[in-house]
């Protein structure tokens, strides 16, 4: 028995660490899990969050069918840990998602930032794969795709799209690796999380000016801390985009702190790299704007005189602490 043991270790070990481009498509729900669309019995995915159990401990998932699915997803706070799986072909990146959330609700709706995503996340210890969350209002009001309200959520191989105010990364401490964010205007922004952002694609609209960050850090002990970290920045695909027409980012308060490290920068990007908040309040004068080892013609030119260039990178234990791989699953990240 010892000496079979032995012999099986290696081979378990070596299946763990296995790299994330050989993992099978999810085309049917993991064990346990509660199921939406096609035959399964529940239909919305909002109908399948309602029948889980908020007073137990134990980890609950969810496994989505292919399909679009018209509605907002609200998940409340619940005692145990949530794992949404999205069926896809590929589980390494969100090339081959086949579930998409969707809705239309904006700010003009008479609603707050949070009332108006698409999925609103409010409960700990969340993972969410392979999954697409578009708002479609477009142009002129803010309108999410996410409202990421608590700690430890993990975002997957997943797609965001909006065009103001995508992603809303609000409290507590969040990863969110080998996705695609798509915006205009400060579309990944929040006042209080501690996220990293790693193997993303950034994807930006056509548009005169944007801003692809607007931190919300309001004091010098505020934990909000944005890195992005080996990703990319350039025009969406088919967009038309100047040179030079977006910022990495602008001051949502006077403390923003945020770092783009060894990333790709097209030519969207402008070369001061950050802007001021507006001409009457510019909120620069404690920001922490700061870049680490980027490449491309976006990272070229005469960044602004509050930016800061960093002798090297920020680690992923400064921003979600020393305990992260507890609860990221670290496959995902580069």
């Amino acid at each position: 028995m010892v000496s079979s043991l032995a012999l099986l270790l290696p081979l378990v070990i070596s299946a763990a660490a296995a790299p994330l481009e050989t993992r099978a498509a999810r085309t049917s729900p993991p064990t346990g899990c509660l199921a939406v669309g096609g035959s399964a019995q529940y239909k919305t995915v909002q109908s399948a969050v309602n029948a889980l159990s908020t007073s137990s401990t134990t980890a609950q998932c969810i496994f989505i069918y292919a399909g679009t699915y018209n509605e907002q997803v609200l998940i409340p706070q619940l005692k145990s840990s949530l794992t949404l799986y999205g069926q896809t072909a590929d589980t390494s990146s969100y090339s081959s998602n086949t579930v998409t959330i969707t809705n239309g609700l904006s700010q003009d709706d008479g609603l707050t930032n949070d009332e108006t995503a698409t999925l609103r996340a409010h409960t700990t210890n969340l993972k969410v794969y392979n999954i697409n969350l578009v708002n479609t209002r477009g142009q002129g009001s803010q309108a999410l795709a996410l409202s990421a309200y608590a700690d430890k959520q993990g975002y997957y191989g997943c797609q965001f799209k909006g065009f103001q105010d995508t992603v809303l990364a609000e409290t507590g401490v969040q990863v969110y690796a080998k996705s695609y964010i798509e915006g205009a205007t400060d579309f990944i922004f929040g006042q209080y999380a501690q996220a990293w952002f790693d193997g993303v694609d950034i994807r930006v609209l056509a548009a005169s000016v944007g801003y692809i960050t607007a931190n919300g850090r309001d004091s010098s002990t505020n934990p909000s801390y944005y890195v992005i970290n080996k990703s990319t920045v350039a025009a969406k695909t088919g967009a038309t985009v100047k040179d030079g027409a977006y910022y990495l980012g602008r001051p949502w308060r006077d403390y923003a702190r945020v770092v783009f490290q060894e990333t790709s920068l097209s030519s969207v990007i402008n070369p001061a790299g950050w802007s001021i908040w507006s001409t009457s309040s510019p909120q620069t004068d404690h920001v922490t704007f700061a870049e680490y080892g980027n490449s491309g013609d976006g990272a070229k030119g005469t960044r602004a005189s509050f930016a800061t260039k960093l002798s090297a990178p920020v680690s992923i234990s400064t921003v979600l602490g020393s305990d992260y791989q507890s609860w990221v699953d670290t496959s995902y990240l580069s």
